[in-house]
């Protein structure tokens, strides 16, 4: 007992005294002396170099574009090669690019990184303490993809906003619908579907009749056409006629935008056919068909992704082509910017982030972070319930072991992993099945039991 209260001692004195070593020699190098940092804003950017630079050292410039010209021609008369500036809503875009574009080394940084100290209220003094704190290499820098990915990001962005509003309009047609006791949406499964327009269309037209109605029907349409005609039977009201069709024309308008965007996506795609030399083909088992998703791009996008990647994102199970295009567009295809698959599964706030003060956890679970990638991901976790696969039964698992919230990011945090592995080293998904990763997880539950009643002197006999 007395030797461990020694060790205990020694061990807390240790601890004591590294703490006031590193109070006495904080450590802080001159990272950066080359820095400017910049406050970023509206109507005006604040700039602040060394004194030793300029005799005024902290300027104001406006946002017009030949005033960034002016700022970047400054800073390169100050001898400043590295400027960090903090992202403020989308005002550090144009800054960026003509900073970038002059050859400056530009550190993007979070906002939240630099409010540690209070009392600065002035953009002066704001741009001040980022030079400070970027002098030291005190702030990290944030993730830019490359200038081409930036451009498929865009696109892909836009397409996504089109979509949402496109589902938008049909959830607007079927409140028409069901204002006026049309019941049509419990008939039908999706009123976006070839049956749902095509009757839309029809009362927009004009057409009352129920049974006629409903004649337009699918023949592989479950519900039989008199339950269709049943659910056509309602109040016409004018006005929300009126809405239905406003609401369909929009619909139209947004389809043609989905189609606009496809025809740039694809032409920009192009652009990447001699970025990435696609490996050696070997011999892979037969992939398996995945249900194709009604607002996936009218032209092959799988290939295309396998084209410019050299690997198919889509043989992972939960990854369909719309996943593996938003994870494509927000991170790229250069793995080399995480260290490894775990730094890249953190930047995507999939792991543990406990919160420690004082040598105790005082909180557990994920970082809460707004990343597209990784919201993806966990779409892409979820559809894994009824896949018969070695993912899916991992994740039914991990889904009675954990809950569903926990088990869908546990899964996403996966599939982040093995998009890592096939994107840096080129490697292909194969699944090993269902029953393989059950009878994996049967023998490890066996050898846990045998070596816990080994520690207890017992032994384990299994039944014949």
């Amino acid at each position: 007992m007395r030797t461990d209260k020694k060790l205990w001692r020694n061990r807390k004195a240790r601890k004591e005294l590294a703490r006031r070593l590193q109070s006495e020699n904080p450590g802080l190098e001159v990272v950066h002396p080359h820095a400017a940092g910049i406050d970023v804003g509206n109507s005006a950017h604040y700039v602040a170099v060394r004194p030793d630079r300029d005799s005024q050292p902290v300027r104001r410039f406006e946002c017009f574009t030949a005033e960034l010209h002016r700022l970047a021609d400054w800073l390169q008369s100050c001898g400043v090669k590295t400027v960090a500036l903090q992202s403020t809503g989308v005002y550090w875009i144009p800054l960026y690019d003509i900073l970038e574009e002059r050859g400056f080394e530009v550190y993007l940084v979070n906002a939240q990184h630099t409010k540690n100290l209070p009392g600065r209220k002035s953009d002066v003094q704001e741009s001040q303490w980022l030079l400070k704190l970027h002098t030291y290499g005190l702030l990290n820098n944030s993730f830019q993809p490359p200038s081409k990915i930036r451009t498929l990001r865009t696109y892909w962005r836009q397409r996504l906003q089109h979509v949402t509003g496109a589902a938008t309009c049909v959830q607007r047609m079927q409140k028409a619908l069901t204002q006026m006791n049309i019941q049509l949406a419990n008939v039908i499964s999706d009123l976006s579907g070839v049956t749902g327009q095509l009757i839309i269309r029809a009362i927009i037209s004009g057409e009352r009749d129920s049974w006629r109605l409903a004649e337009l029907s699918h023949p592989r349409i479950q519900a039989s056409r008199a339950e269709i005609a049943k659910s056509l039977e309602g109040t016409w009201r004018s006005e929300l006629i009126f809405v239905l069709q406003q609401e369909l024309e929009m619909y139209d308008t947004y389809q043609r935008r989905i189609a606009e965007c496809d025809q740039q996506l694809q032409k920009h795609l192009a652009a990447f056919a001699d970025t990435v030399t696609p490996p050696a083909k070997e011999e892979l088992p037969a992939k398996k068909k995945k249900k194709q998703n009604k607002n996936n791009p009218h032209f092959h996008l799988a290939d295309e992704l396998q084209r410019i990647s050299g690997v198919d994102l889509t043989r992972i199970d939960g990854v369909d082509v719309f996943v593996a295009q938003t994870v494509i567009s927000e991170v790229g295809l250069d793995m080399g910017r995480w260290k490894t698959e775990a730094h890249f599964a953190s930047w995507l706030g999939l792991c543990p982030d406990n919160r420690i003060s004082g040598d105790k956890v005082l909180a557990r679970g994920t970082r809460h972070v707004l990343n597209r990638a990784a919201t993806a991901l966990r779409l892409g976790a979820s559809t894994l319930l009824k896949s018969q696969t070695y993912l899916g039964a991992q994740y039914r698992r991990l889904r009675s072991k954990l809950g569903a919230p926990k088990a869908i990011t546990a899964m996403a945090h996966r599939l982040a992993r093995l998009v890592y592995r096939m994107l840096k080293y080129g490697q292909q998904y194969v699944d090993k099945g269902a029953e393989y990763y059950e009878r994996r997880n049967r023998q490890q539950q066996v050898e846990f039991l045998r070596k816990k009643a080994a520690r207890l002197g017992l032994q384990i006999i299994p039944l014949e």
